[in-house]
C-alpha cells in the first residue's frame, strides 16, 4: 500500500453523493476506504419510517452517529424512544425510526457499524 492509499480525504460539503428527500431535508455521501460516513440535514417533520424506508424497501440498518445541531428522536424495535441532541453521540440498532423534534433542522454525521 503506498502512502496516498493510506489516507484518504472526501469532501462531504461537495459530495455529489447527495440525496434530496421529497420534503428538501438533504444527505450527502462520502466513501472514505472502506467505509463511508453521512451529513444529513433533516427538516422539521422528517421522519426516517415516512422519507427513507419507502425510497429503500428495506429496515433501517445500525449506525452510529453525531449530532451537530438541532435534535431527534430514535425509537428502538422495543418501542423505547431517546432524544439525541445537538453534541451527543449516539448507537441506533437495526429496526429502529427517527424523527427529527422541534421547529429547527437536525443536523447529524452518521457512520456504519462494520
Amino acid at each position: 500500500m503506498t502512502g496516498a492509499e493510506q489516507v484518504v480525504v472526501r469532501d462531504l460539503i461537495g459530495s455529489r453523493a447527495v440525496t434530496t428527500f421529497l420534503d428538501g431535508s438533504t444527505r450527502a455521501v462520502a466513501h472514505i476506504g472502506p467505509s463511508w460516513v453521512g451529513r444529513g440535514t433533516y427538516l422539521p417533520g422528517w421522519r426516517w419510517s415516512e422519507r427513507v424506508k419507502p425510497l429503500h424497501g428495506r429496515e433501517s440498518e445500525s449506525h452510529a452517529g453525531y449530532v451537530l445541531s438541532g435534535a431527534f428522536t430514535v425509537q428502538g424495535r422495543d418501542g423505547r424512544e431517546v432524544v439525541v441532541r445537538s453534541g451527543q453521540a449516539f448507537y441506533a440498532a437495526p429496526v429502529h425510526d427517527a424523527w427529527v423534534i422541534g421547529d429547527e433542522p437536525c443536523e447529524a454525521l452518521d457512520f456504519p457499524i462494520v
